[in-house]
């Protein structure tokens, strides 16, 4: 068995710092402004249109940003700068307050709608510039196949743990009175300054770059390397992984941007309760899957891919059993599925890492984008908007207005799409064992 390779203090910091702050700042714009849109707009149609078009906007970034990366050796900066500016982009949205401001046009939500999607595509840009494309480069860079276990485990808790410092500090800064929604300026003036402070540090932390500029193909071929048959059949195995993640994520997908309105308005589960019921289900999930971690890369992963896929499909399915202000049965499900999806994503992501061309990260990086990012994200939700519409269940909110509101069946579409998942799994496992056989065949 090989020894662990030691990453070393700054590395670990770097990870820590970029991760974290990078994972809240995701959370910002994958959960909080579906929220913010809502509020400035009492619609939840632009929900599936923003979601499709930051995804698509985070994987061109990724095209090309990763390739440029990897042609010109660098990812410090491309880290560092990014956030800086990505956090600054957070801050713009504290000036923008449609349903006040705008009230002289005519369709003020229409307005106000399609400035917050344009405004997330922006900076959707910075982002997936300094963290899909960059970061995750660096990543793949400073680690091997004797730790990225753990340290894909770690990665993988730190969008829950974004999670749960959202949602306790979004009360703080957001509230409710007399039916009117406050404090959103101060909210993206904090998350965006936050963002930007930790570019500036990143600057002094990660360690300098040590990739050779990689020139042996013209920039915009690589733009398109990685989807050209030949490549595809020359890592069968990275494609199989990339396979089996995207349907798991297009799963995650179908419910995971209506759980918040979801958990809120349909269970009723709300203010204290929500804190308790979402920081609890969070921080289990979180150690479970850092005790996985830890031994990841000695029990195998292939041995805990389709008992996490499992396990994510078990709290799918208990989802559509939880009733109103149910907050124990809640929790119980809500800490299966969250527990099965990041060990799953963990597993997922440290496999990805292991078959890219190790001289290739950065280009790769874009190909990892359109089947875990942008393909998901254009279909699950709307599967889970169409699921929400059967039997649909209307409610007037604080504008008046008549919504159709999210329902059970998006966890019922989760749990399908998972056992779909399962399916390209089985063929990953199958051929990984098939070239280990013609290797020991070969070297005998």
């Amino acid at each position: 068995m090989k020894s662990t390779t030691k990453l070393g203090a700054r590395k670990w910091l770097s990870f820590i710092i970029a991760g974290l702050i990078g994972q809240i700042s995701w959370a910002i714009e994958n959960m909080y402004l579906n929220v913010y849109a809502f509020h400035c707009t009492s619609d939840y149609i632009f929900i599936p249109i923003m979601t499709a078009a930051s995804a698509a906007a985070a994987t061109l970034t990724t095209l090309f940003i990763g390739a440029l990366s990897d042609r010109i050796g660098k990812r410090k900066s491309f880290i560092s700068f990014g956030y800086i500016i990505w956090g600054i982009s957070i801050i713009a949205f504290a000036f923008l307050d449609p349903t006040s401001s705008y009230s002289f046009v005519g369709n003020s939500a229409l307005l106000a709608g399609t400035l917050i999607v344009i405004m997330d595509c922006v900076m959707t840009f910075f982002g997936s510039t300094a963290n899909d494309a960059a970061f995750n480069a660096f990543v793949t860079d400073s680690t091997d196949t004797t730790n990225r276990g753990k340290v894909e485990s770690f990665l993988s808790i730190l969008p829950m743990v974004a999670m749960i410092a959202i949602v306790v500090l979004q009360g703080l800064f957001v509230t409710t009175t007399e039916g009117m929604t406050k404090g959103w300026d101060i909210f993206f003036y904090v998350f965006g300054g936050v963002t930007s402070l930790a570019g500036l540090a990143l600057l002094f932390i990660i360690p300098k770059d040590t990739i050779q500029p990689n020139k042996t193909e013209p920039y915009m071929r690589n733009i398109v390397y990685g989807f050209r048959p030949s490549v595809i059949k020359k890592n069968q195995i990275l494609y199989l992984v990339l396979l089996g993640f995207l349907c798991f994520n297009m799963a995650f997908q179908v419910f995971f941007p209506y759980f918040l309105v979801y958990i809120q308005n349909v269970l009723l589960i709300q203010e204290t309760n929500f804190m308790i019921t979402m920081g609890v289900v969070l921080v289990i999930a979180c150690i479970f899957t850092i005790a996985i971690g830890l031994f990841m890369d000695k029990i195998g992963k292939n041995k805990l891919l389709i008992p996490a896929i499992g396990l994510t499909a078990i709290g799918a399915f208990l989802f559509i059993f939880v009733g109103k202000e149910n907050v124990i049965f809640a929790i119980i499900a809500g800490v299966i599925l969250m527990s099965g999806y990041m060990v799953s994503t963990a597993v997922f992501g440290a496999k990805v890492r292991d078959y890219t061309p190790p001289t290739q990260a950065g280009l790769f990086q874009g190909v990892r984008m359109v089947f875990v990012v942008l393909i998901p994200m254009v279909t699950g939700p709307y599967i889970g908007q169409g699921l929400s519409n059967i039997n649909a269940t209307t409610y007037i909110n604080e504008y008046g207005n008549s919504v159709v509101e999210p329902n059970n069946f998006i966890f019922l579409g989760t749990f399908i799409v998972l056992l779909i998942a399962i399916i390209p799994v089985i063929f990953l496992i199958k051929k990984e064992r098939q070239v280990y056989n013609e290797r020991q065949i070969t070297s005998e």
